[in-house]
């Protein structure tokens, strides 16, 4: 419980953001840019007490958290372009960039390797990109790269533990559930854009508190003499 009270205020944003989404409630816009703030100050929280601090972990980490801030509030932080969706896509893949690095390099995040599995990650990005391609238009060579990145994500999660790789997949859930929403919205609830939030919360959340999670448990594995002389990373 101590591990995951630097969470809490994220936790307790993310119910309130989502419930305003289902809801269909004012109070769901100005929410929405408190998530990524609140999720960044729980890993800085979280990750003070690991010794050595493991200073570009965390700070990729959080780089990557506040990349997808940008990509939330991509219509208030960049008015000056007349369609955000671009942006959106701009921000999030460099956050995916680093999620991906993490997942890749990160000493003690991974623990196995990718499982057979996770091949269903590949067909699901198949099958996307073969509807969405007819309705994406000029924005169809940014849709195939992103979704390589969303593809790539959660594939490398399934490689990190349960909880990131649970992070990976509700994250892969809410873009794909958004994507259908941006292309094809007549084939949408409008339900569906309370599950995309939803899910978002959910995934960014495990994917930071699992990488979290792994780091104190590599510096607590680590003997002491190792950990001295070995520098923060």
């Amino acid at each position: 419980m101590r591990a995951l009270l630097p969470f809490l205020p994220y936790a307790i944003v993310s119910i309130v953001h989502v419930t305003a989404r289902f809801a269909e409630h004012p109070l769901d816009a100005p929410s929405k840019l408190w998530l990524m703030p609140a999720l960044a100050l729980g890993v800085l929280w979280a990750s003070a007490t690991i010794r050595p601090w493991p200073r570009g972990v965390v700070l990729l980490l959080v780089a990557s958290v506040l990349f997808s801030w940008l990509g939330d509030g991509s219509g208030t932080f960049f008015p000056m372009f007349d369609d955000e969706l671009p942006m959106m896509l701009l921000c999030f893949g460099l956050a995916h960039v680093g999620y991906l690095l993490l997942m890749w390099r990160a000493r003690g995040v991974a623990v196995q390797r990718i499982p057979r599995w996770a091949l269903v990650y590949a067909l699901a990005y198949a099958v996307m990109i073969a509807v969405l391609i007819q309705h994406t238009g000029a924005l169809t060579v940014p849709v195939i790269l992103y979704g390589l990145l969303l593809a790539g994500t959660a594939a490398m999660a399934s490689r990190c533990g349960p909880v990131i790789a649970w992070g990976g997949a509700w994250f892969l859930v809410s873009d794909a559930i958004l994507s259908f929403r941006i292309f094809l919205p007549e084939a949408m609830p409008a339900w569906t854009s309370g599950m995309v939030m939803l899910t978002y919360t959910l995934g960014q959340g495990l994917i930071a508190a699992g990488i979290i999670a792994a780091l104190r448990r590599r510096a607590a594995a680590e003997p002491p003499a190792a950990v001295s002389a070995r520098p923060a990373s």
